[in-house]
Parts: structure tokens; sequence; C-alpha cells
């Protein structure tokens, strides 16, 4: 990206007003006559962003998706339920927070108006203790966001502030992207949280909620992406911490629109074709290999999940240098996590909430009642008296007996919203899955970037190193875009404008602040 700023001009309505441009690199509109040809691996959000901007300006794509539907980790799948019902299952819920600007930029290519999202009024919180916590009413324009929740939060008071040690908690007020990893990348996240004084109650409450949405132990996790939430969250942006979620399952609300916008742009979408390797070929070309089959083209996008990046690159023995390839073995996953999706026989508590963060529950991270919010599972409720009920459970014990998990969180669900305890169970469906990145201390230093030895070779994912505030499907869709935008740019063809938070704390008082801690 060659201009690097905040944008001159009036932003549009409802992106804060002091979000920065990253311009593309000058060239051509598209590609007028013979095009390359370009490889995109991996169908989840990172590679039908490149998909998207490489097909836009005239690249003849294809997109290999080893599942039968596109949507990676956010993917759908139809189900038969125990009474005949035919239903969606997927991973679970996903939170599109308003700071997702590329990620929501690449959902208007087919849905203009977002109309295929819905705010939740309030993200709460509840520890078992019985202490919680509400977003619903804290100012979303920092400092006032982080002071707002100072103000209306029963873990962490005026007193608690106080308390903190002031030069250890300086760099919250100044995070800066890149260098917050080059200084605490080398600090595990809740040891951190220990060193800066920050409220016991308030830890449990509110940071293990985020820590745990990248699906590790907050003990393992690198400050640097802890302290990156913050930025993005609190004193980054004033987008503030409600969201946004999809008023109908992924498949059809998101994934089947963008796969059939692609294929109006003449993209060639394989789903069903996972990739074996990719080969060196002459005059520069790269072929790739599936089942039976192989094809040349002219760039390869390499937006896998860990484990695929790392098979497809292991079995690629002409790609990249051994340092490069040493990274990429390297790359691990996060622990197991578990969705139960639960059809009950009768509905929950009106005033229950759409989504619940859940703390000290065995496990239980959060409780999502999907019938309040998404259409397919409301009308299943509707036409029943039943409801629809979510649990999800990160980062648990790879030794845990599965079963013995399921029914933890099943009689956790009856703790947090007892009037379940008494529910007939109609069906339930058990995701168990592995295969999110893990960003443990230390790590970023081997984590790999976007631009590869290779100039045609990119990489695109939530675990590719992009030195932009962004993070989970953010960190997907922009790494998608700056993967098409790398190739584009060596074909002389201009390619996506992105948007972020700020890459640096943006009061000037604060930055002021934060500047002692240097001293």
């Amino acid at each position: 990206m060659s201009a690097r700023g905040r944008h001159p001009g009036p932003t549009r309505h409802g992106r804060d007003r002091r979000a920065e441009v990253l311009l593309p690199e000058p060239g051509r509109e598209r590609f007028t006559g013979d095009a390359p040809s370009a490889a995109v691996i991996g169908g989840g959000i990172a590679g039908l962003a490149a998909a998207t901007a490489l097909a836009e300006r005239g690249v003849r794509v294809t997109l290999y998706e080893q599942g039968e539907a596109l949507g990676g980790r956010l993917a759908g799948w139809p189900v038969r339920l125990a009474d005949g019902s035919g239903v969606t299952m997927s991973r679970g819920f996903h939170a599109f927070f308003r700071q997702y600007y590329n990620l929501r930029g690449l959902l208007r290519r087919s849905d203009p108006g977002l109309t295929a999202l819905t705010p939740l009024p309030d993200y709460p919180l509840r520890h078992r203790n019985g202490m919680s916590d509400s977003f619903a009413r804290v100012p979303r324009t920092p400092p006032w966001s982080a002071l707002g929740f100072v103000a209306l939060s029963p873990a962490f008071g005026w007193r608690d502030l106080a308390a903190m040690h002031p030069r250890e908690a300086l760099p919250l007020l100044d995070v800066r992207v890149p260098e917050v990893y080059e200084h605490f990348d080398g600090v595990g996240a809740e040891e951190f949280l220990h060193r800066i004084g920050f409220p016991e109650a308030a830890r449990h409450l509110a940071f293990e909620v985020f820590s745990r949405s990248f699906f590790s132990d907050p003990r393992e996790l690198s400050a640097a992406e802890l302290l990156l939430m913050f930025h993005i969250y609190f004193l980054g942006s004033s987008e503030g911490l409600l969201f946004d979620v999809p008023r109908e399952p992924f498949p059809q609300a998101l994934w089947e629109p963008l796969g059939d916008r692609l294929r109006r742009l003449g993209a060639e979408v394989r789903t069903g074709a996972p990739v074996r390797r990719v080969q060196t070929a002459a005059g520069g070309d790269l072929t790739v290999e599936t089942e039976g089959a192989a094809a040349r083209h002219q760039a390869v996008v390499l937006a896998l999940d860990t484990r695929g990046l790392r098979h497809v690159v292991g079995a690629s023995e002409q790609l990249g240098d051994a340092s490069w390839r040493a990274d990429i073995a390297a790359l691990r996953t996060a622990p197991p996590f578990l969705v139960s999706r639960l059809w009950l026989d009768r509905p929950v508590r009106e005033d229950r909430a759409g989504f619940l963060g859940t703390s000290g529950f065995d496990g239980l991270d959060n409780v999502s009642v999907l019938n309040r919010f998404e259409g397919e599972s409301a009308r299943w409720a509707a036409r029943t008296g039943g409801s629809v009920v979510e649990l999800h459970a990160y980062a648990v014990d790879e030794g845990a007996e599965p079963k013995e998990v399921q029914r933890r969180m099943l009689g956790r669900l009856h703790e947090v919203y007892p009037e379940t305890a008494d529910a007939e169970v109609v069906d339930v469906r058990h995701e168990w899955r592995a295969d999110c990145p893990v960003f443990p201390v230390g790590g970023y230093a081997r984590r790999p970037a976007v631009r590869t030895s290779h100039p045609r070779v990119v990489l695109a994912g939530d675990l590719v190193r992009t030195g932009l505030p962004v993070a989970l499907m953010e960190r997907a869709a922009t790494s998608g875009f700056l993967a098409a935008n790398a190739l584009l740019a060596g074909w002389g063809v201009r390619g996506q404008v992105l948007w972020t938070v700020p890459r640096a704390g943006r009061s000037r008082a604060l930055r002021a602040l934060a500047g002692l801690a240097a001293r």
C-alpha cells in the first residue's frame, strides 16, 4: 500500500471519523485483454476477499475449497433434526463488530446495505459469583469509552483504577501497531494484567472473555494480542463493543451471495476440491495439483487455516526457502473447542439476551439464544414453541473426555438459565474443532507475513501477520485484500482501498501520558 494515513475528506456515515485509509499502489484500473490466472486456495473469509479483489480487476480467478461449501470456519451445512425439521448447522456464533471495516466492505459486494446483518442491543457478561457487566450504556468515543466502563462496571471501580500500577499500565493508552509486538509479545496476557495491577474481578469478567475469543488460555496468549484488542475496542476506535450478527445462517446470509457474485465476475468456484500441493513450472508459472488433476496459474494465494497451510507447504517442496518453510511447519493450533447447539421444547425466558459472555462456569464461555436473532431458528421456535440455544467452550483441556465436557456444559447452562433444566432436548449437535491459530507468547516473529520469497505466492488468513490493528475475522478479510493487492501491484493494476482503526492512540493527551512509560 502506498499512501497511508488519515483520510483527508469526509468519512462514510457510520465509520469512525479517525479511521485510517490505506491506499493501494497506483496503477491502471483493471486488466483489459489477456489477463493472468490466479489460484486462491481456501474459500473462507480470507480467500473470498482475495478472490473478490482479483476478479474485480479482471484477473482470471479459480477458487479452490476443500469443503462442500464456502465460508471456511464460518461455513454451514444442512442437517435433519429428530422432529424431521431441516436446519443449518455451523460452528457457531460470531460477532461482526463495527470496526471490521474490510470484512463489512467484502460483504457489501453482494449486500450493499448490509441488510443480512442485524444489531444485538447489548453484550452482557456474567460471572458465576453473580457479578455482571454490560456494554449497552458505555460511551463509544475514547477516552470516554474506557472511563465509562470504569464508571458503570461493578467489577472495575474508581478505587481499582487508583490501585493500578500507573507506569506499567501507561502503554494501554497508546498502543502502536506493529510496535506493540516488539515490546509485549514476550509477555503473557495474564502476566501483563497482573503486572499492571488490573483488578482480579474485572480480569475474570471482562478480559478473560475477550482473550478466550482467541480460543486460547489467557496464560498462554501473547500480551501484545491483548493490548491490540484493548486498542481496537476501547481506546483506538469509537465504534464501541456492540456488534451485528447475521439474520440467517451463514451460507444463506453471506457466503452463497458472495459465491454467486464471484461467478458473475467470471471466477471459477470449485468446492469439494482439496489442493494437494503447489509446484513451480516453466516460465515462472505455478501448478496447483488437486486429486487427479493439475492446473497452471500465474499466481497463487494460500488462504488456508493452520493445518491446511502446513500440509500444502509441506507437500510443496519447491515453495519458499528453508527458514520460511520451518516457520510454517512450526505453526500450531489453539486447544480444542466445543460448540453445542440444542433445540429445546420450550422457550427460554423473554429477558434472556441473544448473546451472553460467561466466566467462572467450568469452561462455559458464552451462551447464545439463536432464535432471538437468526430467522431460521426463530421460525423453528415459532412453529414448535421451543428455543434454540448454543453453548461455546474454548481452550478445552486436550485430555478431557468429550462426552463429559458436553455433559458439564449442559449442567452449566441449567445454572445460567435455570428454566432450561426442565426442557426436553428435541435434538442436539456437538461440534468439536481444533483448527484455530494460536498466538503464543513470543510467537510473532515467526508468524508468516502476506508476502513470501516468491513474488507470485502470497498468504492470507487470520494467522497472517499484517502490521495493522486487526484481529480475528477482520484480520482474515484484511489479509485477503492485502494478498490480492500485492499481486495486482506486481502487474501494475490498482488494488483495493482498505480501512483500519488508527495504528496509534487517538488522543494526544493519552499519547503524552503513555510516553512517560518509555522514560
